[in-house]
């Protein structure tokens, strides 16, 4: 018994660490690059009816710090933010750098 107790204790307290590490529902995650900070709003992409899991873990690691975009990674297009915003799901990043970028 003491046994099943235990595991579920771990179970509860990973689960708890997993959302510890990603953004909650509402608030902003925001990377400063030379162009400007980029702000990620969870809120504004709940709201255009994206769920969480529809980036995570796929196109986005759950661990805050693990994406590593480079300038090479924008111009593809093809990875991170630019596998959706590629004006077909959303806004292309060329000519809306400042719907991103905000000095």
């Amino acid at each position: 018994m003491k046994l099943v107790a235990l595991a579920v204790i771990l179970i509860a307290s990973l689960a708890l660490v997993g959302t510890a590490i990603a953004v909650p529902p509402g608030k902003t995650l925001t990377w400063d690059t030379p162009m400007g900070k980029v702000t990620f709003d969870g809120k504004h992409h709940a709201d255009q009816g994206f769920k969480c899991s529809d980036c995570h873990p796929g196109i986005f690691q759950m661990k805050h710090g693990t994406m590593k975009a480079t300038v090479a990674d924008h111009n593809a297009g093809e990875k991170f933010c630019w596998t959706c915003h590629n004006d077909t799901k959303a806004f292309a990043p060329k000519g809306n750098c400042n719907r991103c970028h905000k000095k």
